[in-house]
Formats: C-alpha cells, structure tokens, sequence
C-alpha cells in the first residue's frame, strides 16, 4: 500500500473501512461507486476493506466477488455483529498511515473524503470527523432523526464536556499509530465506539478536525434507534465514571512532530512537499 512518487518519496495511504450487515442488496452497487470515485478523484495510496459482520445473507460473498474485481478491494469476516468491534480489529491491523471509515449507504458525500483525511496524512490532526451539525453541512433527513441527534450531543456536552459537534456521523478518521494506543482502552464493540474514541482523543489532547458534510438519510438503515440510545447512555455513564477517576488519560499516545520527511499526493513532485510527521 505504501508507494513511492517519481522522486523515490514514500506516500502516504489510507484504509478505508465498509462495515456491514445484511448489506447484500446494495454492497456492489456502493463499493464500487466508492472505488471509482477515489482511483478518479484521491491523490493518495487507498485501500477499501469490507468487513462482514456475521451476515447471515449473501453479503460475504458479494464481497468476496469485489475483491476479485477491484484491484484496491478487500474484504474481512467477523463472526460477531458491531460496527465497533469490525473497526477495531481492521484498525489495529492496517498497515495504512491513515485508516477511516464510512456507512455503505453512502450518506455522507464522497467529496468530503480528502477534506477529512487531508488534515490527518499532513500531520495537522489526530482524529477527523464528518459533522451534520456544522453550520455549513446539508443535511437531508427527518425531524425524528434530527431531534435524536442534537439531543446526544447536548448530552454529550453536558455530561463529558465533549467539544466535538457530532458524534456518530458515519464518517470519520484516524491515524493509525494513534488509534492502536487508543484501542486497548475502547470497551465498546457496538455504536457508542465512535463517541468513545472522540471521549478518550479529546482527554488526551488530540487534536480533532471536523469537515462540514453532505448528508442524505438512508431509510433503509438497520439502526434500532430505542436500544442504540439506552446503550449510549449507559456507555456515558462508564465514560464519565473513567473520566472522574482519571483512567481516561493515556500515556503512551503518539504526539505530533516536525520532522523533514515529506508528505506528498501520488504523482507530486518531492519539492512541493509539506514537512510534517509524527513521533511515538
């Protein structure tokens, strides 16, 4: 995954995660809408990881006939469900610099992508997220969803002091040295992974980046909205129970650094690169 440019300087890549279930009807149609739109449109080494999360449909081997058509496709079976634990167990293991993620249906607009990750390959961030509540993100879905949304987030502010606007937009990044020594403390295997990940990253002072996106609502989505908000309010309680003990602090997360190698898009010339990296 990590080339290098005409000037012999590595590239940075990103692994981009399609956490799925059930998904057989639309995996093809989505993935490989996603695959043209970054080999046409992406200026950096990519990677597309389809992870099954025990579907019980005909989902794996859909996937299974993507990486044998996509060149930049692969996929990856769970034997159990959550979105988190499927992020967790390809996160850990990418060798990509960058990995992110994003729902199949495509909500989130593609456009947005390299906005998100921009910040993260440059070394000016830690952790990226696409927000549906910046004032310059359109938003297409109903008053239900949009009432449920605001409300965990004011009670996300509230009850952990979160600075972040929007956590569980389908659509956000990490650098990969940061996440692994987030990971271990991530207890979450389900929808509160992406609130817990932002927790612990603004505890630790990392620095997150929102990007302001295009959001239509999918409704064929698979959330049970009821079960998915008491399981967040539980998970908040534990957070903040971490937080006022102090075990939310981790010591060995990968902080930021100058160095002088380079960060370039596929194809750049090594003089135009930016120098900026990161230190363990």
């Amino acid at each position: 995954m990590n080339e290098q440019n005409a000037g012999g300087v590595r590239q940075r890549s990103v692994e981009i995660v399609v956490p799925v279930y059930n998904e057989a009807h639309v995996l093809a149609g989505s993935v490989g809408r996603l695959h043209a739109y970054l080999e046409t449109s992406f200026p950096f080494p990519f990677t597309i990881t389809v992870a099954d999360n025990a579907s019980t449909d005909a989902t794996w081997q859909e996937a299974l006939a993507l990486t044998q058509r996509l060149p930049h496709v692969h996929a990856v079976h769970l034997d159990a469900k959550g979105r988190g634990r499927a992020l967790k167990q390809v996160w850990s293991r990418s060798e990509a610099d960058v990995v992110a993620y994003m729902d199949v249906d495509l909500s989130t607009g593609l456009e947005g992508f390299l906005p998100l990750v921009a910040p993260l390959l440059s070394g000016h961030s830690d952790v990226a997220i696409g927000s549906r509540l910046h004032r310059q993100s359109a938003v297409q879905r109903g008053a239900k969803r949009e009432f449920i949304s605001r409300s965990y987030n004011l009670l996300l502010k509230a009850g952990l002091a979160a600075r972040f606007s929007d956590a569980q937009c389908g659509f956000k990044a990490v650098r990969t040295e940061v996440f692994r020594a987030l990971a271990p403390h991530i207890e979450d295997t389900a929808w509160f992974f992406d609130t817990e990940l932002l927790v612990l990253a603004q505890r630790n002072k990392l620095r997150i980046h929102e990007v302001p996106v295009d959001w239509i609502d999918d409704p064929d989505s698979r959330v049970d909205i009821v079960r998915t908000a008491l399981d967040d309010l539980k998970g908040m309680r534990r957070m903040f129970k971490q937080t006022v003990t102090g075990r939310a602090r981790i010591a060995a997360v990968p902080r930021r650094t100058r160095t002088t190698t380079p960060v370039l898009p596929v194809g750049a010339p090594a003089s135009s690169a930016e120098h900026l990296e990161y230190a363990s």
